[in-house]
């Protein structure tokens, strides 16, 4: 094992992330840098700074990321419509290249030679942000404790944390939440315990955010969202800053019931593995944004990018989100996205997210002359029809008599 002076830690204040420092400082006798980044998780992390200072960290990185990570991430994946696998909306997958781009800056800038995280040997986050790292310096070196050391479950953790004074919460003391969650911004994710029984309903008491649609209101609600080239830029008349907007939609998606998923997908590792998701504002935003691109794509141009995404989203989820091809997509669906503006109407009743309106002064390429089933007054010839159809059916046509033959 080479020596290290100086490591990044990818650091939340938590148990694991707790134990890492401790046993990167034991095991690699190097000096280590604490980086949390804030995108919305919506907890307290002041504590993650004072648990570092007296684990005897030095420099310790909090930095508020929530406007980026909407605006440079999460919007950019919303213009695709991005969803993985038909339903998940990539909440947990589209933070880890943020987190490692700052990580690797941070390691740049205090003369690190490494970095390391707390992701599992098993699940997603482990590919996320090494492909990321190594994306974004190819020679830095990582640690990964959880393919090298042998604390292999809760009570080891805790046994170590107890013998080298690491201060445990009362929660982690008296079990802790029984589903490991990841929240930021966009989403917060259950896994593992009560949910690895595919075949058991989660209990109501899981879900942090929402209320369940069977106790929202019995009033519906309408938004209105203002769309500039892909983006939300308002809510209700009212201007906004991307984290601004999506902490807008998360309000109004969790009073009315919106964006509870419940799945079983497939890990780039290889398993299967079952989820709970809230996705309250993103649920409303894939809603909006098909329906403003709905009146202002080109029909080519549409169902291009609905081939186009699930490779797209399948990128974000393996976590290529820097690999070139990801960038060239990207490219693609901006260009398409410049004529994407206008507004979108919806309404928010018990779980469901409705469009009833949408409009584009500039750029809607719906035709009330030549789509009205009133006279059209000579806007569109229907004698034309007769000769697409038959050309349409020329091929189908002469398999067909070569078969009555």
């Amino acid at each position: 094992m080479s020596a290290i002076d100086k490591v990044v830690l990818a650091y939340s204040g938590g148990l694991d992330t707790s134990v890492i420092l401790k046993w990167l400082q034991d095991t690699y006798r190097c000096e280590v840098v604490t980086f949390t980044a804030d995108i919305g998780q919506g907890e307290e992390l002041e504590p993650a700074r004072a648990k570092a200072r007296k684990l005897g960290v030095k420099e310790i990185f909090i930095d508020d990321l929530r406007e980026e990570f909407v605006r440079d991430f999460v919007y950019p994946m919303f213009r695709a419509n991005a969803i993985y696998e038909g339903e998940y909306l990539l909440g947990t997958s589209i933070a880890r290249p943020l987190i490692a781009k700052r990580q690797i800056e941070i390691a740049r800038a205090t003369g690190a030679g490494a970095v390391a995280h707390g992701a599992t040997g098993k699940g997603n986050d482990q590919v996320r942000f090494e492909l990321a790292y190594y994306a974004l310096q190819p020679d830095i070196r990582v640690i990964a404790p959880w393919r090298e050391w042998d604390l292999s479950s809760r009570e080891k953790l805790l046994a170590y944390a107890e013998k080298h004074g690491i201060p445990i919460e009362m929660l982690h003391k008296e079990g802790g939440s029984p589903y490991s969650m990841d929240a930021n911004l966009l989403h917060i994710s259950y896994e593992g315990r009560a949910l690895e029984n595919p075949a058991e309903p989660p209990e109501e008491d899981m879900w942090r955010w929402t209320v369940s649609p069977e106790k929202a209101p019995d009033t519906a609600q309408h938004l209105d969202l203002e769309y500039s080239a892909g983006d939300i830029v308002a809510v209700n008349g009212q201007k906004m800053t991307p984290a601004k907007v999506l902490t807008r939609l998360n309000e109004f998606g969790c009073k009315h019931g919106i964006g509870r998923l419940d799945l079983v997908e497939n890990r780039y590792v290889g398993m299967k593995s079952r989820g709970c998701y809230e996705t309250p504002g993103g649920t409303i935003m894939l809603k909006a944004h098909r329906a403003i691109e709905s009146i202002t794509l080109d029909r080519e141009v549409a169902h291009l990018k609905d081939e186009l995404m699930p490779r797209y989203a399948s990128l974000i989820y393996t976590g290529y989100w820097w690999s070139p091809e990801r960038r060239m997509l990207q490219h693609m669906i901006d260009i398409s996205q410049s004529s994407v503006n206008g507004w979108v109407r919806v309404k928010l009743y018990k779980g469901n997210v409705t469009v009833i309106g949408r409009d584009s002064r500039t750029d809607s390429l719906f035709d009330p002359s030549i789509a009205t089933f009133e006279d059209d007054a000579g806007a569109y010839n229907q004698k034309d029809a007769e000769g697409f159809i038959r050309l349409n059916a020329l091929r189908m046509r002469i398999a067909a008599k070569l078969r009555q033959k």
